[in-house]
């Protein structure tokens, strides 16, 4: 891929953050979802590549979705496959909460898991715990071994766990073992990756949330040299059926980073839509001037670039929603 891409992709997620976080806090998170998607559609109209989603809002062709199978993109440069969630976190936005971000992951075409929509089991670390963890280990033997991985006592070790009923009997046990323990509530790709930045706290991330941020947060993982293992979790025959079309011959294997991300050049950008550990929201600072935060990486360099950015919208009024 071309090195241009990963600032092109960045334009489209300061897009849809910009788009999305118009409706902040107003408590209706299929509008500020559909504005990060139209804004995050017609930004990659000028993208010079041949994207084709593999991961998206929807399975079929369905406006206002990024749909699996939608071509993005002029259709010259380079053939890639795309991962978008125009807004992770839409009822964090709904209500005014942190930790919202517009998301997506490219890849070489073909290297992306068409991960279909439904649970999956994860488990994510940092740099200095990559090919030391294994998803079917006790958290308690996992535990251990990240925070020898990490150089750290269990009783200062951070564990990042959705706060869902399904996970009550982990976090039980995470807690009997000594470790520390962050919930959060939605927003798994910001959590999954926090694991691999030090100043975040975040040592290990563990549970059941989507197959498709699971693939999104593998691209950042593999960029900043973090790892990750997974398993889907089928809830029917139908969705095992679903995933044996999609190409998965046993639903239930145990899929390593590579599984999840097999090329060697990928690239993963976010803005933030609202505030959190890694990325500030976006601020509207009077007049016509907006300014994002956002992160953009490759995975054949493992560079990491932080970008913020003044936005006059009055240059850009496809992107005022409300």
């Amino acid at each position: 891929m071309d090195r241009e891409l990963a600032m092109e992709i960045v334009r489209v997620t300061e897009a849809a953050a910009i788009a999305s976080a118009q409706w902040m806090g107003r408590g209706k998170k299929n509008e500020a979802d559909h504005a990060a998607t139209n804004a995050m559609r017609k930004m990659f109209d000028s993208v010079n590549m041949a994207g084709t989603v593999v991961i998206g809002e929807g399975e079929l062709d369905e406006a206002p979705m990024l749909y699996i199978g939608e071509k993005l993109g002029t259709g010259m440069g380079p053939e890639v496959d795309i991962a978008v969630d125009p807004l992770e976190g839409t009822t964090i936005v709904a209500k005014g909460h942190n930790n919202a971000m517009a998301v997506i992951a490219v890849a070489d075409k073909g290297t992306l898991l068409h991960a279909p929509d439904m649970y999956m089991e994860k488990i994510a670390v940092g740099r200095k715990a990559a090919g030391k963890i294994n998803i079917d280990d006790p958290i308690e033997k996992t535990i251990e071994i990240v925070a020898e991985a990490n150089n750290k006592r269990i009783q200062d070790l951070t564990v990042i766990i959705q706060e869902r009923d399904r996970h009550q009997e982990i976090i039980d046990r995470v807690r009997a073992k000594g470790a520390r323990v962050i919930l959060f509530g939605d927003g798994d790709v910001g959590a999954s990756i926090a694991t691999a930045f030090p100043n975040t706290g975040v040592d290990l991330f563990v549970g059941i949330g989507g197959a498709p941020e699971g693939v999104i947060s593998a691209v950042a993982l593999k960029c900043l040299g973090g790892d990750m293992q997974a398993r889907l979790v089928p809830q029917s025959i139908e969705e095992e059926e679903r995933c044996i079309h999609m190409g998965l011959h046993n639903p239930r294997q145990l899929l390593t980073l590579d599984d999840l991300v097999s090329g060697d050049d990928a690239i993963f950008a976010a803005t933030g839509v609202s505030s959190g550990e890694l990325l500030q929201g976006v601020r509207f600072l009077g007049g016509d001037l907006v300014e994002t935060d956002s992160i953009v990486m490759r995975s054949k360099t493992k560079t990491v670039r932080f970008i913020k950015a003044h936005h006059h919208m009055e240059h850009k009024p496809h992107l005022i929603f409300v």
